[in-house]
């Protein structure tokens, strides 16, 4: 018989500038970040940073204790209410909250 345990997410914002002509990617809440050339290799670049530094955790029995320590929410449903951003518009600069889902963390 297979375990099944309920599915478990965490919502993380990732933050986009242009700097001159370069993207920069930073996961607010990991550290994670990357720059490159286009907004584009950055958003790809970035997420699969944030993968990677989670399945590592993971792998070292770290995942939980990190997020607690970065105040990370775990949810147990994929209809997590959004939160505000604080922000000033700056035609440089983007935010984006996505939704996770952790693997065995």
């Amino acid at each position: 018989m297979t375990h099944h345990s309920k599915k478990r997410y965490i919502e993380l914002t990732m933050e986009f500038r242009k700097e001159g002509n370069l993207w920069t990617g930073v996961c607010k809440e990991l550290g994670t970040a990357t720059d490159g050339e286009t907004f584009e290799e950055v958003t790809e670049s970035l997420n699969e940073m944030v993968f990677l530094h989670l399945n590592t955790l993971e792998d070292v029995g770290e995942c939980e204790r990190f997020l607690k320590e970065h105040g990370v929410e775990i949810h147990y449903n994929e209809h997590v209410p959004p939160r505000n951003i604080p922000m000033t518009y700056n035609p440089n600069q983007y935010f984006n909250r996505q939704l996770i889902p952790l693997g065995s963390c």
